[in-house]
């Protein structure tokens, strides 16, 4: 199945405290853009802040290049199927473009929320309107190694764990994201719609958001409900926002020649699609725009921490707040809820984030996997249930050599450990079973395998969280081979 878009120099930061009042976008349609009011976008603020400047990464159909609102906005751009980065056809990364980074300042049209956002423009829908996944791939890559904190990925394709003939999982997508977040950027992706999938509404997130260390977004109406469009998932739906009734900017080629319309390059005066638009597609910028936001408050985070932020955060759905289908708590409709942006930076105020793992990313057997430092060693590193709740590290075993491992963790958490034969390349699907060859044992707090290793070569650690937590645990992985 084709992989589509998701549409159905340094200053120095200002931190300030939380306000009653905060600055208002002056833009002239900012009225509008009702999302910027429902995500508290600059609530937290009472002026204008000097926050860092951000660069986020918008992977589609390209920019127009000539439209007024993303003058001097740009700070790189490239395409990866031919044409120039700054002629778009699709009018998908133009509109995507504009939630995020419209210059709220000149007077004009709207405002994009991450008002410290430079965009970086990377083209990779074809004239056909088809994502190209090795542009997408080669576009990850161009944007972590130019520099990119934030890569939205307003795109996808199908994931069917139940269906290997329509599930569209892409090693080489998945290598791009975790070598984008190696580098420090946070990866925001749409969940997907059902019209794009095999059903509506379609029971899986699309990949990449289904992906490990990727924020996927679903969408919400404006009074609160959950569209059918949008994907559920109860594991990598993470966060929703706005997708329903979205304005914001479109190429100056695609506007209509209708009443009024002469020379305005935004939604209403768009193609139909654009009127009134709805989609993951329009609720994914949201999120990305967030993280740069929380970025440009404090440029240190991780992309972990951000995701953390961002999602513990988030404006639980349920009754009360119009979604009548979701559940109180994290729910297979809206994830952790609703997007927060002021709630999420008092979180960062707080400071509650956790810790940093500077062993990711580990996230599967194979070419996944984190070698373990020289034998004995003990190292400390987390799991979190829902976003990152597989570690597999490396060790190396000669024929009849024993191995011994010993996980402590750091809070109320059950971890299991297995050992997978050498030539294992993932540990997370049915079929690897048979190259498992122990699990752990609980004992006390503690998890801990012991194993002779019957010939010599490279095993797989692997670490689990049993059940679901709202936090990340930290443990200590304690390894010695004799």
């Amino acid at each position: 199945m084709k992989r589509r878009l998701a549409a159905a120099l340094a200053i120095a930061a200002l931190v300030l405290p939380a306000a009653a009042s905060a600055f208002d976008g002056t833009e002239p349609l900012a009225a509008r853009q009702w999302y910027l009011a429902n995500d508290r976008a600059w609530t937290y603020w009472p002026t204008q802040p000097q926050l860092f400047p951000i660069s986020v990464a918008v992977i589609d159909s390209g920019i127009d290049g000539t439209h007024p609102e993303f003058t001097g906005r740009v700070v790189a751009a490239k395409s990866f199927v031919g044409g120039s980065p700054f002629r778009d056809d699709q009018g998908h990364g133009t509109f995507v473009a504009g939630e995020i980074a419209a210059n709220p300042f000149n007077g004009e049209g709207i405002a994009g929320m991450a008002f410290n956002a430079r965009l970086m423009i990377a083209k990779v829908v074809g004239a056909d309107g088809v994502v190209s996944l090795r542009a997408e791939v080669a576009a990850i890559r161009w944007a972590a190694d130019n520099g990119a904190r934030v890569i939205n990925l307003s795109l996808g394709g199908v994931r069917d764990p139940l269906d290997p003939q329509l599930d569209t999982y892409s090693p080489l997508e998945q290598a791009a994201v975790e070598y984008a977040y190696s580098k420090g950027a946070v990866v925001v992706a749409a969940v997907g719609n059902g019209p794009q999938s095999p059903a509506t509404p379609w029971g899986f997130a699309h990949y990449p958001a289904s992906l490990p260390h990727v924020i996927g977004v679903s969408a919400v109406r404006q009074d609160g409900s959950v569209p059918n469009y949008s994907n559920r998932d109860a594991v990598y739906n993470d966060l929703a926002a706005p997708g329903a009734a979205i304005f914001s900017t479109i190429p100056t080629n695609l506007v209509e020649a209708r009443a009024g319309c002469a020379g305005e390059p935004y939604s209403d005066c768009g193609p139909f699609e654009f009127r009134d638009a709805i989609g993951t597609s329009f609720s994914t910028p949201q999120v990305s725009a967030a993280a740069a936001l929380l970025l440009g408050q404090d440029p240190t985070l991780r992309p972990e921490q951000v995701a953390w932020l961002l999602e513990r955060s988030a404006d639980d759905a349920n009754p009360s707040t119009g979604c009548a289908t979701c559940p109180a708590g994290r729910d297979l409709f809206t994830g952790w809820g609703t997007l927060d942006v002021e709630s999420a930076l008092d979180l960062l105020a707080q400071g509650s984030v956790p810790p940093a793992d500077h062993y990711e990313p580990n996230d599967n057997a194979g070419p996944w996997a984190h070698a373990l430092p020289p034998l004995p060693q003990t190292i400390e590193a987390t799991l979190d249930y829902w976003d990152d709740n597989l570690d597999v590290y490396r060790v190396y075993l000669q024929k009849g050599s024993r191995l011994y491992a010993r996980v402590t963790p750091e809070g109320s958490g059950s971890v299991r450990m297995s050992l997978w034969a050498p030539g294992t390349q993932r540990v997370d699907t049915l079929d690897g079973e048979r190259s498992l060859l122990t699990r752990s044992r609980v004992v006390g707090a503690q998890s801990r395998l012991a194993y002779r290793a019957t010939r010599t070569g490279t095993y797989y650690l692997e670490l689990r969280l049993s059940r679901p937590a709202y936090d990340p645990l930290a443990y200590r992985l304690a390894v010695a081979r004799r």
